[in-house]
């Protein structure tokens, strides 16, 4: 297989078909189809489920995307270290993100990066944080922001000091003893938005206090969670960091309490790898912003 290939079935599965594939690697759809019939006859084997209206991949061909995902991010990390000697500080950092931590923390860190050193790029992934570090591990991103303790063997980190999970609410279906804090007990009868991430332990605590949790929603997006907040479906259950999401004057957000329950950030890059130049310059940054230190890379 030859570097062009890789890169047109990878753009082909990332856009979900062969038209919108053609278009973002500058080619005709014809002259795609024939190439990608070309290289399942090198290969011996059909890589995409014909029939289909959007592409779906056979089992030989979620092998090779995860290799090719794999092999890319090697090539382009090694072209980056490579254009960077003597350029100075530029090129692009390709970071990823989960939604809440993303919000709280790259906004401030973008702007300021971007007034230090105009002349770098970004590219980012939002998804949830397994998917963020299996983007890290094939080299795709540089950097990870999740919520996932990582295995110190395999990667260098900054972990963030623990933060509250916090009670999000419409006004009218506060009921709530105290002003600041809503303890879980208070819980009991309300209607329910969880993440994901935070089921199980949500569950257990609230069977501690002798009650079995009334879920309506499980969801591992903070944003969808909040949006069927706004809309009177339930309280949720989110990270205090992510009270920077709320933009409706309706929503209230109370402290848990009776057990209180914290989550952290984790910002985390591969042991084994050179990161770039703007790379190390991002993380040094991050350590002066939300750190509160420039410690070296």
């Amino acid at each position: 297989m030859e570097i062009k290939d890789m890169r047109a079935f990878y753009a082909i599965v990332e856009e979900g078909n062969i038209s919108h594939a053609a278009q973002r690697l500058d080619i005709a759809q014809p002259a795609l189809s024939r190439q990608m019939k070309r290289l399942e006859a090198a290969l011996g084997v059909q890589l995409f489920e014909r029939g289909s209206r959007r592409i779906r991949l056979t089992e030989a061909g979620q092998v090779l995307y995860n290799r090719v995902e794999h092999i890319l991010g090697m090539v382009d990390g090694a072209v980056r270290e490579i254009t960077e000697i003597g350029s100075g500080v530029a090129g692009t950092i390709h970071l990823g993100t989960i939604t809440t931590s993303g919000a709280m923390l790259l906004p401030k860190l973008i702007t300021e990066f971007h007034r230090r050193y105009p002349k770098v790029n970004f590219q980012l992934w939002e998804a949830d944080g397994a998917r963020i570090l299996e983007l890290l591990d094939n080299r795709v991103i540089e950097i990870a922001i999740t919520r996932t303790q990582v295995d110190a063997k395999s990667y260098e980190s900054i972990v963030l000091p623990n933060e509250p999970l916090v009670v999000v609410m419409n006004k009218e279906q506060d009921d709530s003893e105290e002003e600041d804090v809503v303890r879980l007990a208070e819980l009991r009868e309300k209607p329910l938005i969880v993440p994901l991430r935070w089921q199980s332990v949500f569950i257990q605590n609230c069977r501690k206090q002798g009650f079995e949790p009334r879920i309506v929603c499980v969801s591992d997006s903070i944003v969808q969670d909040l949006l069927l907040v706004k809309m009177g479906m339930g309280a949720s259950i989110i990270p205090v960091s992510s009270m920077t999401l709320l933009t409706d004057g309706n929503l209230i957000c109370k402290r848990l309490t009776e057990p209180e329950m914290s989550t952290h950030t984790v910002v985390s890059w591969l042991k084994n790898r050179t990161l770039s130049l703007s790379s190390q310059c991002l993380l040094r940054l991050f350590r002066e912003i939300h750190v509160g230190d420039d410690e070296g890379i």
